[in-house]
């Protein structure tokens, strides 16, 4: 890796898919409220992983208590936008385009890469592990790189008949952007980042092929994507921004269940992704992003909880300043929003911290507007 004073910063996106129960994420443990709505899906004062006397994190986030306990996580509280959709389908794309009143095709990621690469010089700026290419980084004209998993990408033209054509559509399915509407839109998209995606391929394929890490990464698909960036950023090829999804959120029932194994596999695979680069001496300029499209209802369903407002996101890294900010949202019932959290922070704002303060980018034209940012909350890299 190149010394700090040639590194530069790096963002990282992790998208919890289906609607994340932020309000059993960040648990307003010391407010009686909270046990009078969430009768069948309450955590313990005596489980929760207490912050201060009134709120806590789940009990399967301990690498991330750890990681908050060392000040290198801030906690945005009661996240969201104006008149808040409960589609999971609406609400992400939202949050992908930054625009909550038209739907628009352009992804704020992919308008950061054409700023970060005007020339489009390095196809590889923007890498999404995971199956199709997220909206968030959809630009057209702008490379953006999708990789299920680094084993096997770049191997289509080693493939014969019955398998290559199988790989091929695949690949066609890969780097087609979701629900872009427009069928010659989304023809020309393909076609362009084809061809792009090619020769990413031999840089992915070449930078990593001397990594090396003691970490090892738990197997499922969330714990490979990270390992996958881990290994595409110490191979220092110029990437900037990076996705991650880990989906399953959607906890209509069988809620405590779930959110054990989901949140016990976040915690565990950024505790593993961050252990790694530390290893590599390449953690000081990466920050990660933690959201999920809403949060859930504030009374429980009796198994579980159905889909609501008021969420919240998170930041990781060594530059993050970490603690809680903004305000828990009011669990009053006076206060609710036909059932929900009041949102008390846009989305934006978080957005244009991280493009401002971290990423060196003026976040209005990305954003769609001009929204009040986090002071503090991430120093800059040099």
């Amino acid at each position: 890796m190149p010394d700090t004073q040639t590194k530069q910063p790096v963002f990282v996106v992790v998208q919890l898919s289906g609607g994340n129960d932020f309000m059993n994420t960040l648990i307003p443990y010391g407010n009686p409220l909270y046990y009078d709505f969430r009768k069948t899906v309450d955590v313990s004062e005596e489980q929760v992983l207490h912050i201060d006397d009134t709120v806590g994190l789940y009990p399967k986030l301990t690498h991330i208590k750890e990681m908050y306990d060392a000040g290198n996580v801030a906690i945005v509280q009661g996240i969201g936008y104006p008149e808040p959709d409960r589609s999971h389908f609406r609400s992400m794309d939202i949050w992908h385009t930054a625009e909550p009143e038209e739907v628009i095709s352009e992804g704020w990621l992919g308008r950061t890469i054409r700023e970060l690469d005007p020339q489009k010089q390095n196809v590889c700026t923007g890498v999404s592990f995971g199956q199709g290419l997220p909206r968030a980084m959809y630009l057209a004209g702008t490379p953006a790189i999708s990789v299920a998993q680094l084993e096997g990408y770049g191997l289509l033209t080693s493939l014969a008949g019955k398998e290559q054509r199988r790989a091929l559509n695949l690949f066609h399915r890969m780097y087609t952007p979701e629900e872009i509407g427009e069928a010659s839109m989304v023809l020309e998209h393909v076609s362009n980042t084809g061809i792009d995606a090619m020769t990413g391929a031999d840089m992915l394929k070449e930078g990593v092929a001397d990594y090396a890490s003691s970490v090892e990464y738990a197997a499922d698909p969330f714990s490979q994507s990270l390992k996958g960036i881990a290994q595409v950023h110490t191979a220092d090829i110029g990437t900037r921004i990076f996705y991650a999804q880990l989906g399953g959120f959607d906890t209509h029932g069988a809620q405590i269940n779930t959110q054990d194994m989901l949140l016990a596999n976040l915690s565990r695979g950024l505790n593993d992704f961050f252990t790694d680069l530390r290893e590599h001496d390449a953690a000081e300029e990466v920050v990660v992003m933690v959201f999920s499209e809403f949060g859930r209802r504030i009374r429980d369903n009796g198994n579980g909880t159905d889909h609501g407002s008021g969420g919240g996101a998170m930041l990781i890294g060594d530059r993050v300043n970490g603690g809680l900010y903004a305000e828990y949202p009011s669990l009053d019932p006076k206060d609710h929003l036909s059932g929900d959290m009041h949102y008390n922070n846009d989305f934006r704002s978080l957005y244009s911290t991280v493009l401002d303060d971290w990423l060196g980018i003026a976040p209005e034209p990305i954003v769609n507007g001009t929204f009040e940012q986090f002071d503090g909350m991430i120093a800059s890299l040099n």
